[in-house]
């Protein structure tokens, strides 16, 4: 299921999450995007079989039918262009597939997904999808050391700020984060009966880890870890200035994947790059005026990195990942002995 659904190459396949910011303004003006609702067990190439480039699906079993237009509304709001408007509604079909019953399946020791804002933009180098690739980059190789651990589908859309003045972002506001990840874990707990639960992220916002862990203190199951992976990299990141899809981000999604980079923007024209990133200090006064914030991306050209690009030069991202890997593994001991309700949180700071 996720072989063919996680983006392997930048600029490939049916899905834009694979895309970068770049090659989507680069799309002619009739291009057209499809959003898939189905069920959580529906076949990849079934979804794939659509005319147009697919945004992640959403899912029946996650929603009411009140959950659902609120949801598509929202999405409509934002994508490709935050208040498009009716003409958003214009460029994205809605395709529903039938709801369909969940096969039998045998219970996972633990059942582990991200929920990430997979359609951000993250510059001209970078896919859509950069903060879920990273989050499965980590849950991958724990998943190979923690016996019974099943790696379920990711849910794609949380509350974002930063990415939609630049375009072809979402952002599905916290209250209806919270809602829609209480039922998609709801659903998938009582299909999958696991023991035990692990929910990751590596977004910066804290208002979109709060939304997921207000969601999860829904739930009737306790056996559940939220962990923010970039948490360990909070003191590596906020040092250097290199918040949103900088040096950090990119060497971590080099080290998930070689194609994952747009080699027609990196390394060969990092100077480029580094000329119209905007710091972090000037997004962050930004971002209560969205208006403000468009204006000053078009004024000065900003490209959608915010943080230093030339970091990536003095960093091992290897290092990087084993940091995340092991805050990981110290969760999946906490689930295991009893401990989860001492670390659910949202991690306390921003960077």
């Amino acid at each position: 299921m996720l072989e063919k659904y996680l983006p392997v190459r930048v600029n490939d396949g049916p899905w834009i999450t694979a895309c970068t910011l770049y090659r989507l303004r680069q799309l002619p003006a009739d291009t057209r995007f499809v959003l898939p609702i189905c069920s959580l067990a529906e076949n990849t190439e079934t979804l794939t079989q659509q005319d147009g480039l697919l945004l992640p699906p959403l899912f029946h079993e996650a929603m009411d039918e009140s959950l659902k237009d609120r949801v598509v509304q929202r999405i409509m709001d934002c994508f490709p262009v935050h208040g498009g408007g009716a003409d958003n509604r214009c460029r994205v079909r809605i395709v529903e597939f039938p709801e369909r019953p969940l096969p039998v399946v045998s219970s996972p020791n633990v059942l582990a997904f991200s929920v990430d804002t997979a359609v951000e933009e993250h510059g001209p180098h970078l896919p859509l999808g950069t903060d879920t690739i990273q989050s499965y980059l980590v849950l991958g190789k724990l998943a190979e050391q923690v016996p019974g651990m099943e790696l379920f589908r990711p849910v794609d859309y949380g509350q974002l700020t930063w990415g939609l003045p630049f375009g072809f972002s979402i952002d599905l506001t916290a209250e209806l984060l919270t809602e829609y990840v209480a039922r998609f874990a709801e659903a998938v707990i009582a299909w999958k009966q696991p023991q035990a639960l692990y929910v990751v992220d590596v977004h910066g916002s804290i208002t979109h880890r709060q939304a997921i862990v207000d969601g999860l203190r829904r739930l009737r199951f306790t056996n559940w870890v939220f962990r923010w992976l970039h948490e360990p990299l909070a003191e590596v990141a906020s040092g250097r200035g290199d918040q949103h899809a900088g040096g950090v981000e990119t060497a971590l999604i080099e080290l998930a994947g070689s194609d994952l980079l747009d080699r027609a923007w990196f390394p060969g024209r990092v100077d480029e790059l580094a000329e119209h990133q905007m710091s972090f200090e000037k997004a962050v006064e930004l971002t209560s005026d969205l208006q403000a914030f468009k204006s000053e991306v078009n004024d000065h050209h900003y490209n959608g990195i915010i943080g230093d690009i030339r970091n990536y030069d003095t960093l091992d991202a290897a290092a990087l990942c084993t940091q995340m890997l092991q805050q990981a593994e110290a969760d999946i001991r906490l689930l295991r002995e009893g401990g989860a309700s001492t670390i659910h949180n949202a991690g306390k700071n921003l960077w």
